[in-house]
């Protein structure tokens, strides 16, 4: 059964960092499109960042422009996201996900899910 596991989350402080990665369990993976979802208590799900299959088309949601750098490791089967200068309004259970179209914002697009991890930012 096709897998996505992240890792990577935690707590850390104000104008910290984490690195998050998210293995996939099938070689197929690396030619998909990959993404990084969060969802706060109350909120709505967010897209943060995607990248398509070579890693040469990239997306970041305003709020973490400038902060946060997707990259991916196809001959690992991973994807990574660097988070800097993590602020409180960051925190959030991180979900990767992966879809097989070549529109990395559709959303609806999204086919697999890994179980999250959790980003707390607090001093």
């Amino acid at each position: 059964q096709a897998q996505l596991v992240e890792s990577g989350g935690g707590l850390v402080q104000p104008g910290g960092s984490l690195r998050l990665s998210c293995a996939a369990s099938e070689r197929i993976f690396t030619t998909y499109t990959r993404g990084w979802f969060r969802q706060a208590p109350g909120k709505e799900r967010e897209l943060v960042a995607a990248i398509n299959w070579n890693g040469i088309i990239r997306y970041y949601a305003d709020s973490v422009k400038g902060r946060f750098a997707i990259s991916r490791d196809n001959a690992k089967n991973t994807v990574y996201l660097q988070m800097n200068n993590l602020k409180p309004e960051d925190t959030a259970v991180y979900r990767c996900a992966a879809s097989s179209g070549a529109d990395i914002t559709r959303v609806g697009a999204y086919e697999y899910w890994g179980q999250g991890t959790q980003v707390t930012v607090s001093s």
